[in-house]
């Protein structure tokens, strides 16, 4: 086989690995998260969250790392792939919401819980869940 033919394979099967890899911490995230019922918060929450993202991500008094963020996170939701198919059972559907919780995890510890308050759309126990989701205790 012809040297770049090789390097392309070996490239691919890297990707491959990463990608089961990622599957794979999703997958026990997933059912971490669907014990303790922040799976379920997560979904139900879906379009006030999505709406304190785009805010979020047009607040120019956040860092600028932390609005890149949150505009890759809105541009992830959007695609139509996803990470991991919604046909494999619990980690299809809660890669979305997986992924939603780190970054506003990350969005916490660089910008401060103050940032969530001011821009959240939805109810004071939408909010509760939301801080909880982000890893803030009560």
């Amino acid at each position: 086989m012809s040297q770049p033919w090789s390097t392309a394979l070996v490239v691919l099967g890297g990707l491959l690995l990463v990608w089961l890899l990622l599957v794979a911490a999703l997958v026990v995230a997933g059912r971490r998260d669907e014990r303790s019922g922040r799976l379920a918060e997560a979904l139900r929450l879906l379009p006030d969250v999505v709406r304190l993202l785009r805010r979020l991500a047009g607040d120019r008094d956040l860092p600028r790392g932390v609005r890149v963020r949150l505009w890759l996170l809105l541009a992830y939701l959007a695609m139509p792939l996803d990470l991991v198919p919604d046909v494999i059972p619990v980690a299809g559907y809660a890669d979305d919401a997986i992924v939603v919780a780190l970054t506003l995890r990350s969005v916490v510890r660089h910008a401060g819980p103050q940032a969530l308050e001011r821009h959240w759309p939805g109810t004071p126990d939408g909010l509760a869940a939301v801080r909880r989701l982000a890893g803030l205790r009560e």
